[in-house]
């Protein structure tokens, strides 16, 4: 795990924490990819108790996009249940990518 990756809290999220996980989509109002990908991370997220998928418009985010370095949209981020970035992917994934980031995260053990 990497103790030096950004740690993230519902309050620069505007949206609660999931209790094991959480999927991060940072989109764009006019990103195609976007709606897709926002629906794949529902998905997901339904699939996996304690796990929540959250949407931040990156326009209205831009300080929290300047200090992630979202350089596209949709970018994705996977978060440990402590709010920490364990995955990033930018980019329309693909379900079964999106189970696998989830699913490592998860099997790499707790809150840290």
């Amino acid at each position: 795990m990497d103790a030096d990756a950004p740690v993230l809290d519902a309050d620069e999220l505007g949206a609660a924490l999931g209790e094991r996980a959480t999927l991060v989509q940072f989109s764009s109002a006019f990103c195609r990819p976007c709606a897709a990908t926002r629906r794949i991370l529902a998905e997901v997220a339904a699939m996996v108790p304690g796990v929540a998928a959250v949407d931040v418009d990156a326009e209205s985010h831009l300080g929290l996009v300047r200090r992630l370095e979202i350089a596209s949209t949709p970018t994705v981020l996977v978060l440990d249940a402590d709010g920490r970035i364990r995955r990033r992917a930018a980019g329309m994934p693909r379900k079964a990518d999106a189970i696998a980031a989830l699913g490592a995260v998860l099997l790499d053990g707790g809150p840290s």
